[in-house]
């Protein structure tokens, strides 16, 4: 499985913050918040259930491990999905394990062990 999925049933909005916070617990920042059902209402007049893909990054981890690998920005940030659902609220965590087996660089393993350690971290306070 490519991501770690947690279901809640308050409002969408109280649950980006209750992510965010989660987030900033285990050292990581937002970097980026992209409206994809804005988006898509904007750009292709495309009605679309509450979506946003948070770009999450904890710098400790991403200075070392662009240090082992420097093309591993590709696959950065760690992408984190609330999107309305039928009976509630998905939150969908990015697994960066993953991740990182795309480089093929075992020199990431470790690292990307220590980072899904704390993406758990973030899915058990939510």
């Amino acid at each position: 499985m490519y991501a770690t999925v947690i279901h809640r049933n308050e409002p969408f909005s109280d649950v980006i913050e209750m992510v965010k916070s989660a987030l900033a617990s285990q050292g990581f920042g937002v970097l980026s918040d992209i409206d994809v059902a804005a988006t898509l209402r904007a750009k292709l007049g495309v009605e679309q259930a509450p979506y946003r893909i948070l770009g999450a990054c904890n710098p400790h981890f991403a200075s070392r491990g662009i240090a082992i690998e420097p093309m591993l920005g590709v696959l950065l940030p760690c992408n984190v999905v609330v999107r309305e659902v039928a009976d509630g609220v998905e939150i969908d965590i990015q697994d960066p394990t993953a991740m990182v087996r795309e480089t093929e660089n075992d020199g990431l393993t470790d690292l990307s062990r220590e980072v899904q350690v704390a993406l758990h971290a973030v899915a058990d306070a939510l």
